[in-house]
Formats: structure tokens, C-alpha cells, sequence
């Protein structure tokens, strides 16, 4: 599936701005959250495989991908957080399946622990969950948001497209990382990336961490063997932390496991999902 293939048709009015999303498929509820910085994008090739057994719902977080960006946006955690659980009283999903990758995982973490929100099954997938965040390079960012926005275009431009590369293990195709890159780009996106990294704080799942004891769902943490951004001890943590959770590791995969090892995800999916 294409960058011109995937488009988000359906609009929902959240409280942090307008969220594109959209369905596909048919069968079970099944919902997918994408992490930063990234979109629903990533999930193109997965919803065309579990799409024959579930209606898959995917969206954009405010302040990503095709949804509103614009100054003095939350795209705080607890925002998206808010966003999605008002999302699935608008799609009226009371116990979907969920996968979660990245931020996305911290989402759905902080609903289910503090909104109550209740899974059929989760899957967590290199998953923001527990202490610290992010790679050198987002706490660099993190600490000094605003330097970095005033770059010029160009090297902004340049700059997130290596740190977009650096999240996979196998070198990107030029049109996929052309389109993770392009939301950040122009007068809406370069402020909207520094954005979402400047509202990044760790007490988010600080304040949820000891909640994952609670959590009695199915829960599968699959993790990308490569992974730099978030090392796999950190997976190993989660499913400790998490009652009866799976641990596993793909193998030749980093952190954007969607893309290195779209195959073997999809297969650890569909395994846990039946």
C-alpha cells in the first residue's frame, strides 16, 4: 500500500483537536495506536492482513500525521490519552482487541489503569511505558524544544529524517521515509514536531507504572531485538510488570518493528489475537 493509497476518511472532534481516523475490514473490534513520531501510517501493511478477521479502527493523535496541528496544542500524554478514550465511546467499542506501538502504548496503558478502559486483548509493541523515555536524541530535544524549532527548513528537514531512519533496523524505502518526514515539514509540522517532544514528560507512566499489576487482560509485549530507541530490557521490564503478559523478541527488528519485520508482527498478532 502506497503513501497516495492511505488516507484517513472520517473525522472525530477531540478535545485536543481533529482526529482523522477511519475503518477497514470486517469481524471483531480490533484498534490500533501509532507512536511518535509517527502516524497511523505505519499500520498500511498490518491492517491489510488482519482486515480479513477484524474491523480494524486506526487514527492520527491530534498533532500527528493528517490530524489539527496548531499553536499551544496538548499533545501531552494524558491529552491523547483523553482523546482516546473519547474515541472509543465515539466509535462505541466497549472491550476491543488493541495493539499499541511506541507512545500509543503509554496511551493505552494510562486509559486502562486510569479511565478504566477495558481490553478484550492488548498487544504492546516496543512500547513508552516505564522509565526513562525515548533515545538520546529525544531527551536532547526534549531539554531544548525551542532551540531546535528555530532551525532553518532545511535543516530541520534533514534532521528529522535521520532521526525517523535511525528508528528502523533496515535501511527505510526513500517513499516511506518521505512520508513519516512529511507531516513534520512546513509551517505547521516543524512547530508540531518539537511540540509533541517538548510535552514529553516521564511522570506520565511514572504515575501509572504500579497500575500495570492491576491490568487482567491477555497482554503480549513484543519487542524488536535491535531496538535503540528503546532497549529490550525494557520490554522485559513491562512484561514483568504486567500479570501473565508474553514476552517476545523479533529478530532483525528495531523499533519501527512495523517496517523491519511487517511479516513476523503480523504473524505474532494474529497468533495472540486468536
Amino acid at each position: 500500500m502506497t503513501e497516495a493509497d492511505w488516507r484517513l476518511g472520517r473525522r472525530f472532534e477531540a478535545p485536543n483537536g481533529t482526529v482523522h481516523w477511519d475503518r477497514f475490514g470486517d469481524g471483531a473490534p480490533l484498534v490500533l495506536l501509532h507512536g511518535t513520531p509517527f502516524s497511523s501510517y505505519v499500520w498500511r501493511h498490518a491492517v491489510r492482513a488482519l482486515g480479513d478477521r477484524y474491523t480494524v479502527h486506526v487514527w492520527d493523535m491530534p498533532g500527528y500525521g493528517a490530524s489539527a496541528k496548531y499553536g499551544g496544542q496538548d499533545v501531552s500524554l494524558p491529552a491523547q490519552q483523553a482523546a482516546f478514550t473519547a474515541l472509543l465511546g465515539h466509535w462505541g467499542l466497549e472491550r476491543p482487541a488493541v495493539v499499541a506501538h511506541d507512545f500509543g502504548g503509554a496511551v493505552a496503558l494510562r486509559a486502562a489503569v486510569l479511565d478504566g478502559v477495558a481490553y478484550e486483548r492488548l498487544a504492546l509493541v516496543d512500547a513508552v511505558s516505564v522509565r526513562p523515555w525515548g533515545s538520546d536524541f529525544f531527551r536532547l530535544v526534549n531539554a531544548g524544544a525551542d532551540v531546535f524549532a528555530a532551525l532553518p527548513p532545511h535543516l530541520h528537514e534533514a534532521l528529522v529524517r535521520a532521526y525517523v531512519a535511525s528508528a528502523a533496523h533496515r535501511e527505510l524505502r526513500a517513499g516511506t521515509l518521505d512520508a513519516l518526514v512529511r507531516p513534520w515539514l512546513g509551517e505547521e509540522g516543524q512547530p508540531a514536531f518539537y511540540r509533541q517532544i517538548a510535552q514529553a514528560d516521564e511522570r506520565h507512566t511514572a504515575e501509572v507504572e504500579d497500575g500495570y499489576a492491576r491490568l487482567d487482560q491477555p497482554t503480549l509485549v513484543v519487542w524488536g531485538r535491535q531496538d535503540t530507541w528503546l532497549p529490550p530490557e525494557r520490554g522485559e521490564r513491562l512484561a514483568a510488570a504486567i500479570p501473565g503478559a508474553r514476552l517476545r523478541f523479533l529478530e532483525g527488528a528495531g523499533h519501527l518493528v512495523q517496517e523491519d519485520a511487517p511479516a513476523e508482527l503480523v504473524a505474532a498478532l494474529l497468533d495472540f489475537l486468536r
